[in-house]
């Protein structure tokens, strides 16, 4: 019965908005760690979300996939407990902890009773710093992560995004898959896994989160207790990353009836001052969905797809705008000669005040739908820190957007829009377009 409850009330906190969510607040743990917090009493829960910056950036060049390896371990045994023992703790104190690196960081998300506080920090703790990497929790994830990679190998979308970073950076951490390949990843060690956690995991590159049922000075000691025992520093970061965007059409060619696509060109940098009105000419361009220019053009005119996207692709150390759209063989051709034409005509004649307006109107009033529960929330702080956002962004980021002019947004249509640089990367068997060698 004690289960049953704990169950209902981590369920509640996962379906209702924390009412605080628009006051955060950043609070320095008697250690010196800094954090953004929002206290939300009304649900006995606090989530948590820590984003190590770092990621798979940092693997090294013949152990690609090792951070995401790593990361997958944290939870498959911990101190004193394998792994069955780890997740029976966690699920006798109705504790939700979840792990994961992505190229830019390593990322974790954790959920507990208020009432738990103590015995699930205790047990993070030791999941953070004190992880066992047994042999056989090693191997066992191996062979899933490897089973993932194999499957990607058959999937024309992974295929594509696979490639279109090896042309795109060539040469850089980032053309090489997260996950890595199944050489690099049979060969990594369990030296290497112990390497990789003392080199990603550390407090002082950390971005925090934390939301629920917690004061500042609780949550501050709860932070220093946490990270306590990770290392101090950690290897230098890389600079930017170098981008070919040179335009041009590269197939890759694989059986399948339809062709999957991606494109990008450059992108803007979050603290631009272009990204706002970046930010709302994607809206109309790509990104409102069946609202959007290129949905019109490709879906509803010409019936060429049944989705094509863009969005603005932020990285730490590159900015994207990238799309994507699958097609049949035979008018995947015409589809991205729609798109180049689609890209040509935004940065010649902009768009129309209209389509401002339904733009902003969507995008205020969505912003609400991301608080949707406190996990959410730490989630979106830990995201808005690593964008470089002021801790107001929450209550200020519709300002921004209602502030945009169409003067704004047709300046940048015209200065940022390439189409002359759009790479696109085709994965299918095309017609009228050849294959690379």
């Amino acid at each position: 019965m004690i289960r049953l409850v704990a169950s209902a009330l981590m369920l509640i906190a996962a379906m209702l908005p924390a009412r605080g969510a628009t006051e955060a607040v950043e609070i320095t743990s008697p250690g010196g760690i800094t954090a953004w917090l929002v206290e939300e009493h009304a649900i006995p829960v606090v989530s948590l979300a820590i984003s190590f910056a770092g990621g798979a950036t940092l693997d090294p060049a013949d152990r690609a996939g090792l951070a995401s390896m790593m990361a997958a371990l944290l939870s498959e045994g911990a101190g004193e407990r394998d792994a069955v023992a780890f997740a029976e703790a966690a699920e006798a104190l109705a504790a939700r902890f979840s792990f994961s690196a992505g190229r830019d960081s390593v990322q974790l998300s954790a959920s507990f009773l208020r009432e738990n506080l103590g015995p699930a920090l205790a047990l993070l703790h030791d999941a953070l710093v004190r992880p066992r990497f047994d042999p056989a929790a090693i191997e066992r994830v191996r062979a899933q992560i490897i089973s993932g990679i194999r499957a990607d190998a058959t999937d024309p979308d992974a295929i594509a995004r696979r490639r279109f970073a090896e042309l795109v950076f060539a040469g850089d951490p980032y053309a090489r898959p997260v996950d890595g390949t199944e050489a690099s990843v049979a060969a990594i060690t369990r030296d290497d896994l112990l390497a990789a956690h003392r080199r990603l995991l550390v407090p002082g590159r950390a971005r925090i989160a934390i939301v629920g049922d917690i004061g500042a000075e609780e949550a501050g000691r709860m932070l220093d207790g946490l990270l306590a025992g990770l290392a101090a520093e950690g290897p230098p970061l890389p600079g930017p990353a170098a981008m070919s965007l040179t335009g041009g059409v590269t197939v890759v060619g694989f059986d399948t009836p339809q062709s999957v696509v991606v494109f990008a060109q450059p992108g803007v940098a979050r603290d631009d001052p272009d990204f706002f009105p970046a930010f709302v000419l994607n809206h109309i361009l790509g990104g409102g969905g069946f609202s959007s220019r290129l949905t019109a053009e490709v879906r509803e005119k010409r019936g060429l797809t049944y989705g094509v996207y863009s969005y603005l692709a932020g990285l730490r150390r590159a900015d994207l705008w990238m799309g994507g759209v699958a097609s049949a063989n035979q008018r995947v051709a015409e589809a991205i000669a729609v798109i180049r034409a689609e890209w040509a005509r935004a940065a010649r004649e902009g768009v129309t005040a209209e389509e401002l307006e339904a733009a902003r109107t969507y995008l205020t009033g969505a912003w609400p739908l991301q608080f949707d529960s406190s996990a959410a929330i730490a989630r979106l702080l830990v995201a808005l820190q690593e964008d470089g956002r002021g801790i107001d962004y929450l209550t200020s980021r519709n300002r921004l957007i209602e502030a945009v002019t169409l003067e704004d947004v047709n300046r940048v249509a015209r200065s940022r829009l390439d189409p002359a640089r759009l790479r696109f990367v085709v994965v299918g068997r095309p017609v009228g377009l050849d294959p690379e060698e």
